[in-house]
């Protein structure tokens, strides 16, 4: 079984007043976009956000084509790595894609290499030429992960990179990626201006 995790519960804080997991992009949530795309090659959702949004996003993804459940952060605010980790923790599998609900062209193609390449590791990850990790698109093993996010911040260290001190990652390259995706899965809308460029993109297709 593979699972897609997607991470919610940001507080949008470069978006404005507005929610942007639920934020109309070309006419449909943005989450929903994304939760389309990923479920192409998964058998399930989890879906990580503030306990809040939960109303509001299960109506965004009504009639997903796989099964969706919470997790709710016990603890709001907390981050990225902690959002992680309380997937990992309600994930059903053994593998899980985590993708952030703000990734509106995240590539299936590259979610279903990566599930592949973590078969023998704790995670695979895309790292470009840049030198940076893909943290939330990448395929983690959801026991490993959600351990190595909890002692990370038990270290008082909220980097979703600190987990990676205590597993077997294997850093997917950028020509790799290439064969699967277009960097342009990565881009995501942080800001209004970002949204509004990614609409229009979406309009023109």
């Amino acid at each position: 079984m593979r699972e897609g995790a997607l991470l919610a519960g940001g507080r949008s804080t470069r978006f404005g007043d507005a929610d942007k997991a639920v934020a109309e992009l070309a006419g449909v949530p943005m989450v929903r976009r994304v939760a389309d795309r990923v479920a192409t090659v998964v058998d399930g959702l989890v879906v990580n956000c503030r306990g809040d949004q939960v109303d509001a996003i299960e109506a965004a993804l009504a009639g997903v084509s796989v099964p969706v459940h919470f997790a709710p952060d016990p603890t709001p605010d907390l981050g990225p790595l902690a959002g992680i980790g309380t997937a990992m923790r309600a994930a059903e599998s053994a593998l899980a894609a985590v993708v952030a609900c703000d990734m509106p062209f995240v590539e299936p193609a590259l979610l279903d290499r990566l599930f592949d390449l973590a078969a023998d590791h704790d995670a695979a990850v895309p790292r470009l030429d840049d030198g940076w990790y893909q943290t939330t698109q990448a395929v983690y093993r959801t026991d490993a992960m959600a351990a190595a996010c909890e002692r990370a911040l038990e270290r008082g260290d909220r980097r979703i990179v600190a987990a990676y001190d205590d597993l077997d990652v294997l850093a997917v390259d950028e020509a790799e990626v290439r064969r699967f995706a277009p960097l342009e899965t990565f881009d995501n809308c942080n800001t209004t201006a970002e949204f509004e460029a990614a609409a229009a993109r979406l309009a023109g297709e």
